[in-house]
């Protein structure tokens, strides 16, 4: 098990620059595995996530070769068989190998996925759009199986705009006779990011980043290279620990255009923040007002940026409200963030926070991969010493966070404990 140690109050300045995009590159993964030739996909994150999903591609048979931020995966002689509940179960995204695995070879069987508990988060959007598609789901157990004669394009609806559902049909119609047209679509960057990767390898996809996605069924795809769009989430979690302990901390190697609606809420608090091309700068202010925010799929504020920013929060004069409208589960942060002197209450989906507080340090736990996030930029802010337990779940989002914190001068260290 490992934990982080952090002294807080240290002054935050210099540059971090952001990795490449959790949530495209573990789509990206194992979306490789549709083309039978050799792909190269460059800026991939060094995250527990990938190492997960590299066992699995090599599970199957495919030769995957890591270097720095580069990655080269050989899927030619794959081997289309039941991925055990053992691999599956190390995070939620192994779920992108349904969709991959049901296009390629018009089956696939394997256990539901893992990741963090922030809610139920069920798959039955990915699941109606497979049987919309013309296949057959059967469940034994926790064990799903999934398979078709053919797959034939098909008009979809989902009901909710769901990241995962959106890539997951993508991935499967892509070799589906005929056009699937995928209505309220999900939008975020790293839809368009796995879309523009499909296309490269001669998949047909418009609309990518719209509400309405079309894939017209294609027969083979080809080997590539491909970049993955920078993580904006990391982006947003650096400009916060700016605003709460920065001195002109600069955040390079970002799309400040991903994130309008967390720089909106910042301006609003009166965060001394500029924005570049490529990079956003911010330091601490003298004085914040509190703001109300809601989670909504993108471009709306980021359900995983509502636990960093509740931080903030805290540090805010008056009283602030959130409402998270996505994951039912994604306060568990709060009795954490309360030990460490915040004052916030919370009832069904809002948690109103009463600030400002002083944070002291304290003993806590990572719930969960954003939960983590949260209680490191508490830590920071916080007078003293603070130990992070659990923070498994942070390494498996955050490519060298310590180092990043470390080089702009925070206190921190990783710790490994029996």
């Amino acid at each position: 098990m490992k934990r982080i140690k952090v002294i807080g109050k240290q002054k935050l300045t210099g540059t971090i620059t952001i990795s490449g995009s959790k949530n495209s590159a573990v789509a990206l993964v194992p979306a490789s595995l549709l083309s039978d030739e050799v792909v190269e996909i460059d800026n991939v994150p060094n995250i527990s996530d990938i190492d997960a999903l590299s066992e699995i591609l090599e599970y199957l048979g495919a030769k995957v070769t890591r270097n720095g931020t580069k990655m080269k995966i050989d899927s030619s002689n794959i081997q289309n068989r039941e991925i055990p509940e053992a691999i599956s179960k190390k995070l939620r995204a192994s779920y992108y190998f349904m969709g991959a695995l049901l296009g390629k070879y018009k089956r696939v069987e394997m256990y539901f996925p893992g990741g963090c508990s922030i809610g139920e988060r069920p798959i039955n959007l990915h699941l109606k759009g497979f049987e919309a598609l013309g296949a057959k789901v059967t469940r034994e157990g926790n064990k799903y199986i999934v398979e078709a004669d053919e797959l034939t394009g098909a008009n979809i609806y989902l009901d909710i705009a769901s990241v995962g559902a959106t890539i997951n049909i993508m991935l499967a119609a892509t070799f589906a006779k005929g056009t699937t047209i995928l209505e309220n679509a999900a939008k975020e960057p790293h839809i368009v990011n796995v879309a523009t990767f499909l296309n490269q390898m001669g998949a047909s996809i418009t609309g990518a980043g719209t509400s309405e996605i079309r894939i017209h069924g294609v027969e083979k795809l080809s080997g590539c290279f491909h970049e993955v769009v920078p993580d904006y989430i990391e982006t947003g979690t650096y400009v916060i620990a700016g605003a709460l302990c920065g001195e002109n901390l600069k955040i390079e190697g970002a799309i400040p255009d991903h994130l309008e609606a967390l720089i909106s809420k910042l301006q609003e608090i009166n965060v001394p923040i500029t924005i570049g091309k490529d990079y956003i700068e911010v330091s601490k202010g003298e004085h914040y007002k509190a703001v109300n925010i809601k989670t909504a799929v993108y471009p709306g504020f980021p359900t995983d940026l509502q636990q960093p920013f509740m931080t903030l929060l805290t540090q805010c004069e008056g009283t602030s409200k959130v409402e998270e409208n996505i994951f039912e589960n994604r306060f568990m942060h709060v009795p954490y963030l309360n030990q460490m002197g915040a004052s916030i209450t919370t009832e069904g989906n809002a948690a109103i926070i009463n600030g400002k507080t002083e944070l002291s340090g304290s003993i806590v736990e990572a719930t969960d991969l954003r939960a983590g996030a949260c209680l490191i930029l508490a830590a920071l802010t916080a007078s003293g010493e603070s130990v992070i337990n659990k923070v498994e779940y942070v390494l498996r989002g955050y490519e060298g966070i310590i180092d990043k914190l470390e080089k702009v001068g925070a206190k921190i260290e990783l710790e490994e404990i029996e």
